[in-house]
């Protein structure tokens, strides 16, 4: 059985850390895991959508979905590690689950941002909402 894992990438430095942990972690198993890189565009108000066409929208988040992943793909390439990358429209936190629980990941591995206890109280870090909406281990990289 092949393991897969969801790396969850918003082209912040700990998201970067987490794609390094897991080249460290991948290369150093016989059977490398399947991975899946994994961006999530918030979707545009429909104050915006309806003056907008779809097609256009639909560039609009796969331009940013591309840039976002792009230092992620670059690192896993030059590690040889084979992966697949995906770009979803929504509300981060349940899209990421929902993703993993389609694909069967064993494991989602995300940067935290490091805001603190108090500051994601208030703020409802993303990293929060998949440690609970999860059924799967969540590896939270600083």
């Amino acid at each position: 059985m092949t393991t897969s894992w969801l790396i969850a990438i918003d082209n912040s430095e700990p998201s970067l850390k987490a794609v390094d942990h897991v080249i460290q972690e991948a290369t150093g198993r016989q059977t490398p895991p399947q991975i899946f890189l994994v961006n999530v565009q918030a979707p545009l108000s429909s104050d915006i959508t309806r003056f907008i066409e779809g097609a256009v929208v639909k560039d609009f988040h796969l331009e940013a979905g591309e840039a976002a992943l792009a230092a992620a793909k670059a690192k896993l390439a030059a590690a040889g590690l084979a992966f697949s990358a995906h770009i979803l429209v929504g509300e981060a936190a349940p899209s990421i689950v929902d993703f993993a629980k389609d694909k069967g990941c064993s494991m989602v591995i995300m940067g935290a941002r490091g805001l603190g206890s108090v500051i994601g109280l208030f703020m409802g870090s993303v990293a929060t909402k998949v440690l609970h909406l999860s059924p799967v281990p969540v590896l939270l990289i600083k």
